[in-house]
């Protein structure tokens, strides 16, 4: 089952994201979550059984 990891404001940085953390190995998707005017709120998906090793991830990177 995917899980949401991180919750990212516009495309840019949800695909900075998602490409970081597909170049430590994981395996990510992101999708849109919401869409309000011109803002946009990207949900950064991945395999539930590794949540917490990317929690741990992007704190190590300063993502988080």
């Amino acid at each position: 089952m995917w899980t949401a990891v991180y919750l990212a404001t516009g495309l840019e940085l949800a695909t900075e994201i998602e490409n970081r953390l597909k170049e430590e190995g994981f395996l990510i998707k992101k999708q849109i979550f919401v869409k309000e005017g011109d803002e946009e709120l990207y949900e950064i998906l991945a395999p539930e059984f590794e949540a917490k090793d990317i929690q741990a991830v992007l704190f190590d990177l300063g993502l988080i």
